[in-house]
C-alpha cells in the first residue's frame, strides 16, 4: 500500500463521492489490515448500501441529501484517522511523541488540563506571598514543573486524531478563559495549528477561526489567524460546506479582511528570509565590515587604532567611511521596514543548543522565567543591556531564546572600550515601543518568523507538513488569496494591493493564479493590464500609455513591427515629448528596411540628446544596414574611444570594420564580442542580412572565423 493510495481515496472524498470513497478505503485496509477501522468501515458500507438501495427502488427521502453528507463527513473521519496512523507509523520521530506522552500515565481528560492550567496561574500568583527566599527556589520549580506539562501536551495535541465537537468546544473554552496564562494559550494554538496542517478536520479549524474571533489576547488573536489560514484546504470544501459561511461571517469585518490582506503580504514577505539573508550577506556585510572600526581576531573584536599618517593624507576618509557605514546599515534598515526577515541569517546559526531539541520552545513565546534558559539567565545577573535587548529588540521568540544563550559570550569578546559603555547602559538601540509589542501586524510578523525558523532548521521538520515548502506551487500554502473561500467576499476588493505588492516581488505565476479570480465587476483597465491583455485594455480606454507600451512590445517580440510602429506612433501623438517613443519608432522602421525614415528621426534625436548612447547605438546599427558604412564606422569608434561599446556593439563595429578592409581591428573587435556574457558562437559572423547585403562567402566568414579564433 502507498500514499498514492491514500491519495485517491482523499480524491473521491474531495471530489463528495461517498460510495467510491468507501471502496478506495476497503482495498486500503484489505492490504493493511486494522480491527477497529475495519469495523468502522464495514458500519460506514451498511449504511450506504442501505441508503443505495432505497434510492434504486425509487423511494423519495427527503433526509437524503442530507444524511449523505453526514456520512461524506463520517468516511472522511474514519480515512483522516487512517491517514494520520499510517502517517505516525512512517515517522519514528512522531511515533517516538505519541507514545511518550500517551504511556506516561498523565489524565489527559479536558477537566484536568484545564485544572493543571489554571492551577499553573494560580501558584504564581501565591508565590507573591512567600518570603524571597522561598520563593525564588518555589518559583523554579513551578515553571519547571509546568513547562515539562506544556511540552507534553503540545506533543499530545501534534500528535492526535481526529476531534470530536465535544473536544474541540472544550479546548476553545481553555483557549478563550482569563484564567489561564497566555503564554499557555498562545503555545497551544500552535499546537492545533502544527496538528491541523498535517490533516485537515474541521473541529480544530472552526477552533481556531472561533479563537480569532472572540479572543481578548491580541497574541492569542493573530497566532489563531495564522493558524487556520496556513491549513486552508479547498479539497475539504465539498466535506465540509460550512467553512464558505463560517468564513463569509468573519469577512464581513472590515478588520478581518484588513489583518488578511496584510497577512498574506507578510507571508510573501517571510518567504523571502533566504534572498534577502544573501543580498545582506553578499551586498550589504562586506560594506558594514570594511568600513566599522572593529576587526573579528581569535580572541573577539579588537578596536583598530587610527592611522595619522592615513589621516593627513586623506583627511575625509574617516568621514567617508562613517557616511557609506551609515548608508550600509540604513538599507539594511529600510529593508526591514519593508517586511524584510533581516535577522534570520544570523540567527539560522544558533539554533544548535539542547533548548531546541524540544518542538515546542521553537514556537513558545519569550518569557524569562523559561526553566531551560536558567543557566544563562543566571549568568547574565542583571545585565540591563541584554534584558532590554531580549524584551524590547525587533527580534522573534525562538531569537531571543538565541539571544540570551549566547549573548553573555559576545559580551566577552567585546574591547574593553565597547563592553564600558554597555556596561554603563550607555548604548542605545531602536527599542521597540510597548504599543508596537501589541500592534496586530507586529505581533504576526514575530510569529511568523517563528514559524519560518522552525520549518526551515528543526531537524525533524520533515515529519511535519511544511507550508513554505515552495517545490510545488510559487508559494507553497502561503497563497490563501486565491482560495475559493475568499471569493465573492468583501475581500475581492483588497485583491489589487495584493496583486501590486506581487508583481514587486517578481511572482508572476501566482499573479496570474490570483488574477483568475477576480470576479467581472473588477476586470477594468487596470486588471488587463496587469493580466498583460492589453488589446482588452484599450477596448477601455484606448489612449492608455501604458497599454499602447505593452501592445508595441508584445507586436514588436512577435515580429509584427509594423503593428508595434502604429503604437508608438499613437503614443509620440498623446506624449511628443517622451523621446523613448521616437526611438522605438526609429527602431521598428529599421527593422521594416525603412532606413531613410529611420535615420530622420534619428538624426534628430541625435542632434537633441548627444550624449544618448543608446541612440548613438541605434544610428550605427541604421547607418550599417543601409550601406553607409563609413559613417557607421565614426559612429562605433566615437563609442569606442569614449569606452562605451557593450554587448552586440563590439559584433557590429566589427562588421563595419570588416567590411571597409580594416580586417584587423575588426577581428579585435569580435574577440571583444565573445568575451560578452551570452554570446552564442555559431552567431558571430552569421548576421544572414548584412551576409546577403555585403556579398560575403563562404570562404570569407571561415577565413574571419579562423583569425577570430586564433
Amino acid at each position: 500500500m502507498t500514499d498514492i493510495t491514500l491519495e485517491r481515496i482523499y480524491y473521491q472524498l474531495a471530489m463528495g463521492n461517498v460510495g467510491m470513497a468507501l471502496a478506495e478505503a476497503d482495498t486500503y485496509l484489505s492490504a493493511w489490515p486494522n480491527p477497529q477501522s475495519r469495523e468502522k468501515l464495514e458500519e460506514l458500507k451498511a449504511e450506504y448500501k442501505l441508503m443505495e438501495s432505497y434510492w434504486l427502488q425509487g423511494v423519495k427521502d427527503p433526509q437524503r441529501d442530507e444524511q449523505y453528507q453526514r456520512l461524506l463527513q463520517r468516511v472522511y473521519v474514519l480515512c483522516a484517522n487512517i491517514a494520520i496512523h499510517r502517517h505516525m507509523t512512517s515517522s519514528s520521530y512522531l511515533q517516538q511523541l505519541y507514545k511518550q506522552v500517551r504511556q506516561s500515565g498523565r489524565n489527559w481528560s479536558l477537566d484536568n488540563i484545564r485544572h493543571e492550567l489554571e492551577g499553573f496561574v494560580t501558584d504564581v500568583a501565591m508565590l507573591q506571598l512567600e518570603p524571597e527566599d522561598v520563593r525564588t527556589e518555589k518559583s523554579k520549580e513551578i515553571y519547571k514543573q509546568h513547562q515539562q506539562q506544556m511540552n507534553d501536551l503540545f506533543n499530545y495535541i501534534v500528535t492526535s486524531r481526529v476531534w470530536t465537537a465535544g473536544v474541540g468546544q472544550g479546548m476553545e473554552e481553555i483557549l478563550l478563559s482569563p484564567t489561564v496564562d497566555t503564554i499557555d494559550q498562545q503555545l497551544l494554538v500552535s499546537a492545533v495549528t502544527l496538528s491541523l496542517m498535517n490533516c485537515f478536520e474541521i473541529v480544530k479549524f472552526r477552533l481556531l477561526v472561533n479563537v480569532y474571533q472572540q479572543s481578548h489576547d491580541e497574541e492569542v488573536r493573530q497566532r489563531a489567524l495564522v493558524g487556520w489560514v496556513l491549513s486552508l484546504d479547498d479539497d475539504s470544501l465539498k466535506i465540509y460546506p460550512e467553512q464558505f459561511q463560517l468564513i463569509a461571517d468573519l469577512l464581513q469585518s472590515k478588520k478581518a479582511c484588513r489583518e488578511l490582506t496584510e497577512l498574506q503580504m507578510q507571508l510573501v514577505y517571510a518567504l523571502n528570509a533566504e534572498k534577502d539573508t544573501t543580498t545582506i550577506r553578499e551586498e550589504i556585510m562586506p560594506d558594514l565590515m570594511k568600513n566599522n572600526q572593529f576587526r573579528m581576531t581569535p580572541n573577539g573584536l579588537e578596536e583598530v587604532e587610527d592611522n595619522e599618517l592615513e589621516d593627513v593624507l586623506h583627511p575625509d576618509a574617516a568621514e567617508e567611511r562613517m557616511e557609506k557605514l551609515e548608508a550600509s546599515f540604513q538599507r539594511m534598515m529600510n529593508m526591514e521596514k519593508q517586511g524584510a526577515d533581516i535577522y534570520f541569517g544570523g540567527f539560522s546559526q544558533m539554533k544548535r543548543f539542547p533548548f531546541f531539541y524540544d518542538m515546542s520552545n521553537w514556537l513558545v513565546p519569550f518569557y524569562l522565567q523559561h526553566p531551560d534558559i536558567a543557566q544563562f539567565m543566571q549568568k547574565l545577573g542583571d545585565n540591563r543591556f541584554a534584558l532590554q535587548l531580549v524584551e524590547r529588540g525587533p527580534f522573534c521568540n525562538s531569537d531571543k531564546y538565541s539571544l540570551i544563550m549566547t549573548v553573555q559570550n559576545a559580551l566577552d569578546m567585546m574591547p574593553p572600550s565597547m563592553r564600558a559603555i554597555i556596561d554603563r547602559g550607555e548604548t542605545r538601540f531602536d527599542a521597540v515601543s510597548e504599543d508596537e509589542l501589541h500592534d496586530p501586524a507586529y505581533v504576526r510578523r514575530i510569529y511568523l518568523m517563528d514559524l519560518y525558523r522552525f520549518f526551515k532548521l528543526f531537524p525533524n521538520r520533515s515529519a511535519l507538513f511544511n507550508p513554505f515548502d515552495t517545490a510545488k506551487s510559487e508559494l507553497g500554502r502561503c497563497m490563501f488569496f486565491t482560495s475559493r473561500l475568499m471569493t465573492n467576499t468583501p475581500l475581492e476588493e483588497h485583491k489589487r494591493e495584493v496583486v501590486a505588492m506581487l508583481l514587486k516581488q517578481k511572482y508572476r505565476k501566482t499573479t496570474e493564479n490570483l488574477l483568475q479570480t477576480f470576479p467581472p465587476q473588477m476586470q477594468d483597465v487596470q486588471y488587463y493590464l496587469w493580466a498583460g491583455n492589453y488589446q482588452e485594455a484599450l477596448k477601455l480606454d484606448s489612449d492608455n500609455e501604458q497599454a499602447l507600451k505593452g501592445v508595441a512590445r508584445q507586436a514588436y517580440d512577435s515580429g509584427r513591427f509594423d503593428d508595434a510602429y502604429n503604437a508608438y506612433e499613437h503614443l509620440l501623438l498623446l506624449h511628443p515629448e517622451k523621446k523613448g517613443y521616437m526611438l522605438n519608432k526609429a527602431i521598428c522602421q529599421v527593422e521594416m528596411k525603412e532606413y531613410e525614415e529611420a535615420l530622420q528621426l534619428l538624426y534628430q534625436l541625435n542632434y537633441e540628446q548627444p550624449e544618448n548612447e543608446r541612440v548613438s547605438r541605434v544610428l550605427g546599427w541604421t547607418l550599417l544596414c543601409d550601406g553607409k558604412l563609413e559613417q557607421a564606422t565614426k559612429v562605433y569608434d566615437e563609442l569606442n574611444n569614449q569606452g562605451k561599446l557593450s554587448g552586440e556593439d563590439y559584433q557590429n563595429r566589427g562588421y563595419c570594420l570588416w567590411f571597409i578592409g580594416r580586417i584587423g581591428e575588426a577581428v579585435d573587435s569580435f574577440r571583444q564580442y565573445q568575451k560578452v556574457p551570452g554570446y552564442v558562437p555559431d552567431m558571430l559572423l552569421r548576421d544572414h542580412v548584412l551576409v546577403e547585403k555585403y556579398g560575403l562567402s563562404d570562404i570569407d566568414i571561415r577565413m574571419m572565423e579562423s583569425l577570430v579564433a586564433a
